[in-house]
């Protein structure tokens, strides 16, 4: 067996590949130190339909019945792709839209 680079990879004895990390939790920890270099600290909210169509709200985009089109309004004002699917990227950049609108929204009651 070799990896991607044609080098020989060691076999991992079947007793410890449960110690194996997923491709998905190397992802995971991956994507968690990279969004902390770019400034992704706090998580994201669960991607529930109630707390979706409330940053939707949030930003003036349509919350109604059919959510994917909220979604997908967000995504191509963002530049993700539109596919109207609220996974990771899109809620955690809709939330911190959504938390800056609050805050402008804020300053202008203030004014």
């Amino acid at each position: 067996m070799s990896d991607i680079l044609g080098r020989p990879m060691l076999e991992i004895p079947h007793h410890q590949q449960e110690a194996k990390m997923s491709a998905r939790g190397v992802l995971s920890v991956v994507g968690t130190a990279v969004g902390g270099l770019i400034g992704w600290t706090a998580m994201p909210p669960a991607a529930e339909p109630s707390v979706v169509r409330r940053l939707l709200e949030d930003l003036g985009l349509p919350s109604g019945a059919d959510l994917v089109d909220g979604v997908r309004a967000f995504q191509a004002r963002t530049g993700l792709r539109t596919d109207g699917i609220a996974g990771p990227r899109t809620v955690h950049l809709l939330s911190r839209y959504a938390k800056k609108a609050r805050e402008l929204h804020r300053l202008d009651l203030a004014a």
